[in-house]
């Protein structure tokens, strides 16, 4: 009786190591009623007591959780309502961007890489399983064998009675069929939890392909809205090279009748030439976004189909942030993060598992004989084996204390990880909604600038046709107004990447 509440107090000390509390229920059994149970004698039980002592110290390490407060708002929104959970097929109206979309999401060369992570993640969930289940296979072998003389079984085997029923023959086959079972009972849940990390990587994966989907979507949209501005300034280019070419053919004129010198009119052939070698710069840039799309998509160069004369119209939708605490929901990168702390939590547990005695069974049934004819006849023939193996670590534990001590180092390395993805989550968002209030009023004054530069082209011309103005003036006056309409079409470029930016941060895109 001594030795069995020795035992249980081993068993209670254990769960005490591991954290948990035994059921009432359980303690109402008392250590008596389990030893029975397994017919163990009281030195098998002090054996087992022994066991549990040597292996029921586990060295305490650091524990520490995630922070996961944040913000109760932005600092420049109060709603509540969250664009992020808009489908991109919504948020993205143009039907050209949405074809490209739709081929990226099935094209995608890195997108399908991710995919077959993905699968690969979910079969090592299936091998986790596998292992806390019952290991069988069949046997078969056959062998032959020829023992000497003058060793222990050739001389025990030589000096019996040669009958009819013993003829053996020589040498001696082998043959046999069967079964072997093994299986490591989880009684400590090391295999299970090792199963639960594995189902938790598996739902990362995911979750990461999901990010990457919202990295897709915002890069495609980005560079589709470039291509749309390079269109624009090309055509703005383009434009202006023809009111140029008046210009010069004015100052020509001009030259004529000897009111402005040579020096004039190579001053805007030059500015003439300058612009149209601008053109050669903008459709290699068209060229190069073009075939970045294409990349993406998954095919090889061709056109992009866009109308671009309908950017400078395009309004940003109105961007609903909604509040901080909706990112834990929203955006896959931060789920990952939080998925992947939860497996290196149960990467601890079972590392923890390490230090308990492990409980192996092993059992195997068959027919063997030494002649093939032979192995019907049974009970003769019928060989079976079972066998428990109870074993715990006892000496030189260094490689399961360091395997300890790294599992719980991953398990702080994952929660800094989420925390400073929602850290930068967070940082993202407020980034980008401040980038488009500030486009917003830019885009206006640059508007009204636009506008007073290109009422000013055609005072300065008639200025200069009544010698009131310097050519100077004119050509300066000219390469200003340019100037502005390009800034104002990349202000407008960065308006539609701020949306963008702004619906990725918030986790918009995958879904």
């Amino acid at each position: 009786m001594t030795t069995e509440i020795k035992m249980s107090a081993q068993l209670r000390r254990v769960r005490e190591c591991e954290g948990e509390r035994e059921p009432e229920g359980v303690r109402s059994t008392g250590p008596s009623r389990v030893t029975r149970i397994a017919g163990l004698t009281p030195s098998h039980t002090l054996s087992l007591a022994l066991l549990l002592l040597l292996s029921s110290c586990v060295p305490a390490l650091k524990v520490r959780e995630a922070r996961k407060n944040a913000p109760a708002t932005y600092a420049s929104t109060t709603d509540t309502t969250d664009a992020a959970s808009v489908p991109w097929r919504t948020f993205f109206t143009d039907p050209n961007l949405q074809a490209l979309i739709d081929s990226a999401l099935a094209n995608n060369q890195e997108l399908n890489i991710v995919l077959q992570e993905v699968a690969m993640a979910k079969n090592e969930v299936r091998a986790r399983k596998g292992e806390y289940l019952p290991f069988v296979g069949i046997v078969a072998g056959a062998g032959t064998e020829k023992v000497g003389e003058y060793t222990r079984n050739g001389a025990v085997e030589h000096n019996l009675p040669i009958t009819e029923e013993r003829a053996f023959p020589e040498p001696l086959p082998d043959f046999m069929v069967g079964a072997r079972l093994s299986w490591e009972l989880d009684i400590w849940r090391k295999l299970r939890n090792a199963k639960k990390a594995a189902m938790m990587r598996y739902l990362g994966t995911v979750e990461g392909k999901n990010f990457m989907v919202t990295h897709l979507v915002a890069e495609i949209a980005n560079s589709y809205y470039e291509l749309m501005a390079l269109d624009n300034q090309l055509n703005i280019l383009r434009d202006n090279i023809a009111i140029q070419q008046d210009a010069l053919e004015i100052v020509k004129l001009e030259k004529l009748a000897a009111k402005v010198t040579e020096l004039a009119v190579r001053r805007f052939e030059a500015e003439v030439l300058k612009n149209r070698s601008n053109q050669f710069d903008i459709q290699q840039r068209i060229v190069e976004v073009e075939n970045r799309i294409n990349f993406l998509v998954g095919r090889y160069p061709q056109p992009v189909s866009r109308n671009s004369s309908a950017f400078s119209n395009l309004v940003p939708d109105s961007i609903y942030a909604g509040v901080p605490a909706q990112l834990l929901a929203y955006r896959p990168d931060i789920r990952q993060a939080e998925l992947e702390l939860a497996a290196a939590k149960l990467d601890v547990r079972s590392a923890k598992a390490n230090f308990y005695p492990s409980v192996r069974l092993t059992a195997g049934v068959g027919l063997n004989a030494f002649n093939t004819s032979y192995l019907t006849e049974t009970p003769a023939s019928l060989l079976y084996n079972v066998a428990g193996d109870l074993v715990a670590p006892l000496i030189n534990r260094n490689a399961i204390k360091a395997a300890y001590a790294n599992a719980n180092a991953r398990q702080l390395q994952a929660v800094f990880d989420y925390e400073r993805t929602v850290l930068n989550a967070y940082v993202e968002v407020v980034n980008q909604l401040s980038n488009i209030q500030n486009l917003r009023s830019s885009y206006d004054l640059r508007a009204q600038q636009v506008d007073a530069l290109s009422s000013s082209i055609t005072i300065s011309t008639n200025l200069f046709r009544s010698a009131r103005a310097d050519y100077m003036e004119v050509l300066l006056t000219q390469r200003d107004a340019l100037e502005s309409k390009f800034e104002l079409v990349e202000t407008q470029k960065q308006r539609m990447n701020a949306m963008v930016n702004v619906y990725q941060a918030l986790g918009g895109g995958w879904r």
